[in-house]
């Protein structure tokens, strides 16, 4: 049984209680706020657990949306009012607290999770209710393989594509300095796995051969094992498929080992703040792929940088910018179609308008195939001087790509 059937089950299992006792049913209950009260937005985040981390800077970057909405005339002329509850990183209680939020809570709307492994058990819950769902952070293929036409993806690229302009960069070298082998270690999630996997499975076409493909546990603390395979196979670069905590650890073991590679990339965790200062001052030429910088000209995205930065006293990272993103997302499906209530008529509108339609957000315009996936790349970013810059591609850089990567 693959993990999206697991998740699938998990998701039915945690209704099937509520089946029992009369509550599940093929449309929310009746009601919502509508009228000229607050349009009520429900969103279930995993802000305890393994994916607390980013879950807290999803909901940092709703509740920021949020205010910048409310502080300029609301939605349609109405404030909105988020409901956030805590999944605890769990596919079963998101399933649950979706359930709970449609029917028993009767928002008007709702908001995507954070992981893969949340989004789609939630998405399912929603489909059934005929909701429309944009998610922040379900970029792996497993969700636009479920069939379902109400999600669409607010960020620029699926998982297998983020890594798209380093395959081509290191495509483009010549061969004499060209790296020639790769090792791949990778957290057993779909997002992790499908970042490091899109880069594996380019290169390797390019006769980039693959000498260690290691998939862990997401609970994973010890990583000598991984690591020593690693250093042993002298691979010319390391791809981690991580999210945070793994990649730090990761990192501290392949130095601890003294293996050094000319190229390392990892995804989620270098994007972090926090990054720098849990793995010490050697971050130079470390590589991570971004569907955000704060610097993008994009026309939204410096008024969502001051506000941001007014309100928290820094700039947001890609977590907080793919949850406005989602704000605005939905925001302009509503906008276009005049209505933000529960009602079969009234998803379906925002759902057949942003199969329609592109949206300008933050991290660029956005539009999307009929499975919810959007039509870009993600940005390539590398310390560089001791700052995470734009490396990659050409026309959006802000440093040159450095290669090969200083030791560390």
């Amino acid at each position: 049984m693959d993990l999206a059937q697991r998740m699938r089950i998990g998701a039915l299992g945690a209704v099937a209680a509520l089946l029992v006792s009369g509550c599940f049913g093929g449309r929310p209950a009746e009601g919502g706020s509508g009228g000229d009260g607050p349009i009520r937005i429900g969103v279930s985040l995993p802000l305890t657990g393994d994916f607390s981390e980013p879950g807290k800077g999803v909901q940092r970057g709703y509740e920021a949306w949020a205010k910048h909405v409310n502080d300029n005339g609301g939605l349609l002329g109405r404030q909105v009012e988020l409901t956030v509850l805590d999944d605890q990183s769990n596919a079963d209680r998101v399933a649950a607290d979706y359930e709970k939020l449609i029917n028993s809570d009767r928002v008007d709307l709702v908001f995507g999770p954070f992981s893969t492994r949340l989004v789609i058990p939630a998405a399912q819950v929603a489909r059934d209710y005929g909701f429309l769902f944009v998610e922040p952070a379900g970029a792996a293929a497993e969700v636009f393989n479920q069939g379902f036409d109400n999600l669409f993806y607010a960020a620029p690229a699926v998982a297998q594509d983020h890594y798209d302009y380093l395959a081509e960069a290191i495509i483009a070298m010549p061969e004499a300095t060209r790296p020639q082998t790769a090792a791949y270690a990778a957290m057993d999630d779909p997002f992790a796995q499908g970042t490091a996997n899109g880069l594996k499975e380019k290169l390797a076409k390019a006769g980039v051969r693959t000498v260690v493909d290691e998939v862990y546990p997401p609970n994973t603390t010890d990583f000598g094992s991984i690591a020593a395979k690693i250093a042993d196979s002298r691979a010319d670069i390391v791809v981690g498929g991580t999210q945070y905590q793994d990649a730090v650890n990761l990192i501290v073991a392949l130095r601890q080992l003294n293996y050094q590679p000319k190229l390392a990339a990892f995804s989620t965790a270098p994007t972090n703040p926090e990054f720098p200062e849990a793995i010490g001052a050697q971050t130079e030429g470390i590589l991570s792929p971004t569907g955000y910088t704060p610097k993008a000209d994009y026309p939204s995205n410096k008024e969502f940088v001051d506000f941001y930065t007014r309100e928290h006293g820094a700039a947001p990272t890609e977590d907080e910018a793919n949850a406005w993103t989602t704000g605005q997302v939905v925001a302009a499906a509503v906008n276009a179609s005049g209505c933000a209530d529960p009602s079969p008529e009234c998803q379906r509108k925002l759902i057949d308008w942003l199969h329609g339609n592109e949206v300008q957000t933050v991290v660029g315009p956005l539009k999307w195939d009929s499975a919810g996936r959007p039509q870009g790349a993600h940005l390539i970013q590398q310390y560089v001087g001791g700052e995470i810059r734009i490396v990659l591609p050409a026309d959006a850089k802000e440093a040159e790509l450095v290669y090969p990567k200083p030791a560390w």
